[in-house]
């Protein structure tokens, strides 16, 4: 026995176990290092931009307000500060629940950027501001304002909350700079109207630094059909790879959008369920099919007609108002369903990087025979006590139909421990049906303050469509 390892003288089957112990380890590690360097990464580029526009919120400062869901107002907040700046402007940036009142009657011109959640509404982190500031009566006669409202127009409310604000600084006294700039699907027509109103009052003919993210060929390099023989649409794993071999940084909660070949006007955004430590950008897309038997455009493409080897063309999309930010150290509460488990299984990843094991997943959809979407990684994170608790609506399971908002309701008492330790709670998958009832299980269990307060923390974040 001399000179033996312990290894040499295992049993074959724990010598595989041991091994398969080894490479879990080194893969946590090396994602825990990429994950730092990355957050490393976003630190000094968001360093570098509060260089940039370090302006104080002085009546002389430019104010660029945004109300942003998916990260698309941000997104144009920014690239409206950066190109004021270039053209000598100064000019500060704030999200708007940041905004107090005081701030506006402060001021002498602001900018909103003002996207609409579902119906009308104000996205999550604007509520409060609609809430208690809207709902006051101001003196805002010395405010200059210009508002470009985003929205969809497939829904009644088209620019709803858009609408509403521009309303309500009228009704303050407040004077506009121009009209109301709607933009639908981020029609670039109704964007270069607002750019040509930027660049009037910067008094230049064109600002010369707009600074919008361009579409970059990637190659898809591996699909899945993950259900197949489910009631539902055929859901499909999807894995790709930038054309020139970078690999651009992201982080959990993150957004991509694309193109489909012969739709270049109109992009699709779907949220990414890997991190860039996992080496491919991979989406987890459910196959659309009309009533007329046509497939949708960009879910066809990416699902079907698409073969491996294909160019995709996509850009990335920062979503703060979905990435974890400082809800990384706390418990995190991660509800979804269908395809929104892709944003959740980026967050269980960014989680198990950081060491992080405080999580609850509640996830629902259809057979659990079927549609148990990326299981395999899901009992993994539970035997390596990753996940604290799994529960799971399959709703087609039983005669009588359970959804994740009757799960929350049924854990009602864990759901207030976990409040009281701190937790974040993150919300991905449909609005119609789960989002809602989400929510309102939510108010009915821990109250509308609560919830007030959960939100105006950056503790209640979703990511819906």
């Amino acid at each position: 026995m001399t000179g033996l390892s312990f290894i040499d003288v295992l049993p074959p089957e724990q010598l595989r176990i041991v091994v398969a112990s080894l490479v879990v380890l080194l893969y946590l590690a090396l994602c825990g290092s990429i994950w730092r360097a990355r957050a490393r990464q976003r630190r000094q580029i968001e360093g570098d931009a509060a260089k940039l526009l370090s302006a104080t919120s002085d009546k002389a400062s430019l104010l660029i307000t945004f109300a942003s869901q998916t990260g698309f107002a941000e997104e144009l907040a920014w690239q409206s500060a950066h190109a004021l700046h270039a053209a000598g402007l100064s000019t500060y940036v704030l999200p708007l629940e940041q905004v107090s009142a005081n701030n506006l009657r402060n001021a002498n011109c602001v900018l909103f950027i003002a996207s609409t959640y579902g119906e009308g509404d104000a996205p999550d982190g604007a509520a409060l501001f609609a809430d208690e500031v809207m709902n006051a009566a101001l003196d805002l006669s010395n405010l200059r304002y210009g508002l470009l409202a985003l929205g969809d127009c497939e829904y009644v409310n088209f620019c709803g909350f858009g609408r509403r604000l521009d309303a309500w600084l009228l009704q303050q006294r407040a004077t506009p700079l121009f009209d109301r700039v709607e933009v639908d699907n981020g029609d670039e027509d109704a964007l270069n109207i607002w750019r040509r109103h930027l660049s009037e009052m910067a008094g230049v003919a064109e600002l010369a630094d707009w600074q919008a993210a361009l579409f970059q060929s990637w190659r898809l390099v591996a699909r899945r059909h993950l259900n197949p023989g489910s009631a539902g649409g055929p859901v499909f794993h999807l894995e790709l790879e930038p054309c020139d071999g970078q690999l651009p940084v992201w982080q959990a909660g993150d957004l991509v959008q694309i193109l489909a070949p012969g739709d270049l006007r109109k992009a699709r955004e779907y949220s990414i369920a890997s991190l860039p430590a996992d080496g491919r950008l991979h989406l987890l897309v459910r196959q659309e099919r009309h009533a007329d038997g046509k497939l949708g455009i960009a879910s066809g493409w990416l699902t079907e007609e698409a073969v491996l080897g294909d160019t995709i063309e996509l850009r990335l999309r920062s979503h703060r108002s979905f990435q974890l930010e400082n809800n990384i150290d706390r418990p995190l509460l991660l509800i979804g369903n269908g395809t929104g488990l892709a944003g959740l299984r980026a967050h269980l990843k960014a989680r198990a990087a950081a060491g992080r094991h405080e999580n609850w997943l509640v996830f629902g959809e259809r057979n659990s025979a079927y549609d148990f979407h990326y299981r395999h990684d899901i009992e993994t994170w539970q035997q390596q006590a990753l996940l604290q608790h799994v529960d799971l609506a399959f709703s087609r399971d039983r005669p009588e139909r359970v959804y994740v908002q009757q799960l929350l309701r049924n854990e009602a008492e864990r759901l207030r421990e976990w409040l009281r330790r701190g937790v974040a709670i993150y919300v991905c998958g449909s609005l119609e049906g789960m989002a809602a009832g989400v929510d309102a299980a939510l108010r009915e269990i821990i109250g509308e303050e609560a919830m007030q307060r959960l939100a105006g923390e950056g503790r209640y974040r979703r990511d819906v469509y």
